[in-house]
């Protein structure tokens, strides 16, 4: 054996050595995401109540669309698998992540944390000594009342991506916040940072209702960003003026940029629309006008764009697409499902193309699977984001797209 191959074996067993076991649960595009960031240099266990999910993992294939998850996936050394199993997966877990599905009703200001409950409790039964990381989105004050009340082991790490570029996002992150000051989180940080492609990640260590305060300020505040540019993009359409003009004009002012500035028919996904009215639950007790206003903006802008297409007197609307941007495949409480609802209210036919539904059936939209017979049955179509697939029926989309970015 050679200097050479010796050392190859030195390195081998040390990364061996500092490999760890990790849990994550949940494989959306927030537990996926970091199950491959983090199964780049760990024996990873991904666990989901889908066995079609856990199917497509282990056979590399993932089941959300996210173009770095998909390609590395395919092509990179992974130690990830997947499992329905979760006492297996955490038994004998360092870490385990929960990215479960949370819900809030801002109709009865409960937010559903059933899921994270359901995992927390299992987890410590199971493997008393693993650390939890919450990546779901949870209510404020939740993991401090939860540390209260028994569960010590337990850490918030709010999540800052974006559908469609989830894993990019934690290869690349703007920032890591972790909702404890200690040793345990300080190596938590590193484990996330170690395993990251930037270097010199701002790393922010704060207490646990701060962090949760910090994920619903941010998703407000850029919410409200999104709410200011589609009401320019209303005075512009009310006015007869050029929007996108008027867009540019404001947005070569350096400190506002030329981002997040592309109106849209109102700021969703799963997020955004949730986070900004639990932040305005949260203002019971304080002073303030301006968090409602984001609130309402949204649903002031898509009153008005129904207005537009109602005012064109169609009979049939054909819906391409319910996800809020390209490259995604989620459309869960994207914007365009509250045209759809004005519409439908309105008695206007709905016809739905979107290729990752399988049901005939959306709300009360007809979902049409054949490109060219949905085109043929439409008065207008509406679409979010603008498609190539659409170049041949110019004359009949409606979009507020104007920069054909996300």
């Amino acid at each position: 054996m050679t200097i050479q191959d010796l050392a190859v074996l030195s390195i081998k067993a040390t990364v061996e050595k500092f490999a760890m076991k990790i849990a994550v649960i949940g494989t959306g595009y927030v537990g996926l995401s970091n199950a491959v960031l983090l199964a780049q240099k760990h024996e990873v266990k991904a666990v989901d109540i889908i066995q079609d999910k856990v199917d497509k993992i282990n056979n590399k294939i993932s089941p959300i669309e996210d173009r770095e998850i998909e390609d590395f996936l395919k092509n990179k050394t992974l130690d990830l698998s997947a499992t329905t199993d979760l006492r297996a997966a955490v038994m004998d877990a360092r870490y385990v992540f929960i990215a479960t599905p949370t819900d809030y009703d801002p109709q009865t200001n409960y937010f559903n944390t059933s899921s994270v409950d359901a995992v927390l409790e299992q987890v410590s039964k199971i493997n008393p000594n693993a650390l939890i990381v919450i990546k779901s989105t949870i209510p404020v004050g939740y993991t401090a009342s939860k540390v209260a009340n028994g569960f010590p082991n337990l850490v918030f790490v709010p999540e800052f991506l974006r559908e469609g570029k989830a894993l990019y996002d934690n290869l690349y992150p703007s920032r890591i916040v972790v909702g404890e000051k200690s040793q345990r989180a300080q190596e938590l940080a590193n484990l996330l940072t170690d395993c990251a492609f930037k270097k010199q990640i701002p790393v922010l260590f704060t207490d646990s209702t701060e962090a949760e305060a910090i994920k619903l300020f941010s998703n407000t505040y850029l919410a409200t960003r999104v709410a200011f540019f589609n009401e320019l993009d209303s005075y512009g359409l009310a006015k007869g003026l050029n929007s996108k003009d008027i867009i540019e004009g404001v947005t070569l002012d350096p400190r506002i940029g030329h981002f997040y500035c592309n109106p849209s028919f109102g700021y969703g996904g799963y997020c955004l629309p949730k986070d900004t009215k639990q932040l305005l639950a949260n203002f019971k007790d304080v002073p303030e006008n301006m968090i409602r206003a984001v609130v309402e903006a949204n649903r002031t802008r898509k009153d008005f764009i129904t207005q537009l297409i109602l005012d064109k007197k169609p009979k049939a609307v054909g819906v391409y697409r319910l996800i809020m941007k390209s490259g995604s495949d989620n459309f869960r409480a994207s914007a365009i499902q509250g045209i759809m609802k004005r519409l439908d209210k309105q008695g206007i036919k709905l016809y739905l193309y979107e290729p990752k539904l399988s049901k005939s059936e959306f709300y009360s939209a007809e979902v049409i699977s054949d490109l060219k017979h949905f085109k043929e049955k439409s008065d207008v179509i509406i679409c979010n984001r603008w498609d190539k697939a659409l170049d041949d029926v110019k004359q009949k989309v409606f979009t507020r797209d104007l920069f054909h970015i996300d």
